[in-house]
C-alpha cells in the first residue's frame, strides 16, 4: 500500500478516536471541567495530536455539539414538515427515530442536560432548533387545539413526547443501580415503550 494511503487511514482513525474520546469526556465532565489532556488520555494519544486536528477545546466541543444537533434535529424536521403525514404518523416516526438514536447514543441526554444547566449557548446558536416549533406538525397541533380536538396545548404535547422518550435514558443509571432494571433488559424496555408512546400521545387527541 502506498505511504499516502496509509497516512489517510491513520489520520482518519486518529481523528475518529479524538472525536469519540471527546464525546465521552464532555459527557462525563461537561465543557468547563474538561481539559484537552483529558481527551488525549481517553483517546490514548499524544496531546499535540488533539491540538493538531482540532486546535482548541472550544473547536472540538463545537464540532461535537454540531454533530449532536445534526442527529437530534435534521431527520426529525423533515418528518415534521411532511404535509402528507398525519399527526399520529409523525408522532410514531419521531418517537421511532429518537429511540433508535438514543439506544445507539445513550449518553446524548446526559450530555445535553449537563450543557444546558452549565449555561452553554451552543444549542441556541443553531437556528434549526426553532424549526421544530415552526414546523407543519406544530401548525397541525395548533389547529387541533383550536378545534377542541387536543386536550392539552401544543407545547404540553411536545414536552410530553420528549419526556416520554428521554426520561428513561436519564433515569437508567438509577434504575440499574437499584436493580429495578437489569442492563440487559433496558433495550427491550425501550422497544416496548416505542409502541406505547404513540398510544399515550393519541390519548391526548380527542
Amino acid at each position: 500500500m502506498p505511504l499516502s494511503e496509509k497516512k489517510v487511514k491513520m489520520d482518519d482513525s486518529t481523528e475518529e478516536r479524538i472525536k469519540a474520546a471527546a464525546r465521552i469526556v464532555f459527557t462525563k465532565k461537561g465543557y468547563q471541567a474538561t481539559k484537552v489532556r483529558d481527551i488525549a488520555a481517553e483517546a490514548d494519544i499524544n496531546l499535540s495530536l488533539v491540538n493538531y486536528y482540532f486546535r482548541s477545546k472550544e473547536k472540538l466541543f463545537q464540532f461535537v455539539m454540531a454533530e449532536v444537533v445534526e442527529k437530534l434535529i435534521t431527520t426529525v424536521v423533515l418528518v415534521l414538515n411532511n404535509e402528507q403525514l398525519s399527526v399520529q404518523q409523525k408522532v410514531e416516526q419521531v418517537v421511532d427515530h429518537y429511540i433508535n438514536l438514543l439506544l445507539s447514543n445513550p449518553d446524548f441526554p446526559l450530555f445535553m442536560v449537563n450543557e444546558i444547566f452549565a449555561g452553554s449557548d451552543e444549542l441556541s446558536k443553531d437556528n434549526r432548533k426553532n424549526a421544530i416549533f415552526q414546523s407543519h406538525f406544530f401548525q397541525q397541533l395548533h389547529a387541533l387545539h383550536q378545534e377542541g380536538k387536543l386536550s392539552v396545548t401544543p407545547i404540553q404535547l411536545m414536552m410530553n413526547m420528549i419526556g416520554f422518550v428521554v426520561m428513561p435514558f436519564l433515569a437508567r443509571p438509577l434504575l440499574e443501580r437499584n436493580k429495578v432494571v437489569k442492563p440487559s433488559e433496558f433495550k427491550a424496555l425501550m422497544e416496548e415503550r416505542r409502541k406505547l408512546i404513540p398510544v399515550w400521545i393519541k390519548g391526548m387527541l380527542k
